[in-house]
């Protein structure tokens, strides 16, 4: 994964999916990223509404528009980027999004796509891209062999405390939490740094991470490994927080082991969404649930659970507090939802377990 840095303005492409959890690539980027400044949203179905008032109740600055030619209209010039802001099952690229990235291409608008569907290898885009000077950049395109690390155990030379981010379902909030706990670290006094695992964290600038799910398995630890390693020798931060990628027990996504085996976290903050029954996509899948996640997670990693981070998808404002209270005397850890309280309850804990951090 490249070192961060601002690459230019962006339109997200998100069409039919910014108000589900298909459009969480785009979600991630209405909140926070420091590589695209984002100028707007597309999808028809909300056009003229603020995409932050949308997914979080305040606003954003970034309005959520109909197609390409209004987002260039409202921003008053072309964006450098047209960013693919969906994550579907499989990674197949909606049909429904195919007319603005023609668009775009036609226009000299570079195009960034998270998708396994690699949009560089289809002979119309990559025509358009070759003919219209504009460049596609498949982010899950599989690394070369020689670009790829496998482990070797140096894991145990990094003194910075490292600390998982995992979840009992896909699509709940893990990235969105790690963010806010870094950004919650930094500002209590304690240098943290993320290391990022998803194509939306490359999308937000992350300067150490992987794509675990575009990597040959073999290698997936050792990029683990070599990530939180570099990051620790080059700027030798206090805490290392470690993204998570859907969840221990999920049917289709299952994720975590390689982050625990590879990381070597020394705890692990477990991220739940409390209204959901099954796992997302999969309604004859029951989730496992917070219990059997903590167990698991403790079984395979051999660290505790130090807090759960709640997503208040499904409840309302005080529902949210209510349940956040119940599991904190259920389970004896602290309990919050990072963007509707801050993520103070969490921070404090780790600070408490791990005394050593200045601040």
């Amino acid at each position: 994964m490249a070192d961060k840095g601002f690459d230019g303005t962006a339109v997200v492409l998100s069409e039919g999916a910014f108000a589900g959890t298909e459009g969480k690539t785009a979600h991630g980027l209405v909140r926070h990223t420091e590589r695209y400044r984002v100028l707007a949203v597309i999808d028809s179905g909300l056009a003229g509404r603020d995409a932050g008032e949308v997914l979080d109740g305040r606003p954003a600055g970034i309005p959520i528009v109909s197609d390409l030619d209004q987002a260039i209209r409202a921003a008053g010039r072309r964006p450098d980027y047209l960013v693919v802001g969906v994550a579907t099952h499989g990674g197949l690229l909606p049909h429904a999004l195919r007319p603005a990235i023609h668009r775009a291409l036609s226009l000299g608008i570079h195009v960034d796509s998270g998708l396994h569907e690699l949009l560089g290898d289809d002979p119309e885009f990559s025509a358009l891209a070759g003919s219209g000077r504009a460049r596609i950049r498949d982010v899950r395109r599989t690394p070369p062999r020689e670009a790829m690390h496998a482990f070797t155990g140096r894991i145990l030379e990094v003194t910075s405390v490292r600390l998982a981010v995992l979840g009992t379902d896909s699509g709940v909030g893990k990235r969105t939490t790690s963010v806010r706990l870094v950004q919650g670290l930094n500002a209590a006094g304690s240098r943290a740094v993320l290391v990022g695992t998803g194509q939306t964290s490359w999308m937000q600038g992350v300067r150490y991470g992987l794509i675990m799910d575009s990597l040959v398995n073999d290698f997936v630890s050792g990029e683990i490994e070599h990530q939180v390693l570099r990051a620790f020798r080059e700027e030798h931060p206090d805490v290392i927080v470690i993204e998570g990628q859907g969840c221990l027990t999920h049917p289709a996504y299952p994720g975590g082991l390689e982050i625990l085996a590879g990381a070597r976290p020394d705890a692990v903050v477990l991220q739940h969404a409390p209204a959901r029954s099954h796992y997302d996509g999969f309604p004859d899948f029951p989730l496992a649930g917070v219990e059997r996640e903590m167990e698991i997670i403790r079984l395979l990693g051999g660290r505790p659970v130090v807090a759960i981070a709640l997503n208040h998808e499904g409840l309302k404002p005080e529902e949210v507090r209510s349940r956040a209270a119940a599991c904190t005397e259920r389970h004896g850890i602290p309990c919050c939802d990072p963007l509707q309280d801050g993520v103070g309850p969490i921070v404090e804990e780790i600070r408490r377990r791990f005394p050593r951090l200045p601040g």
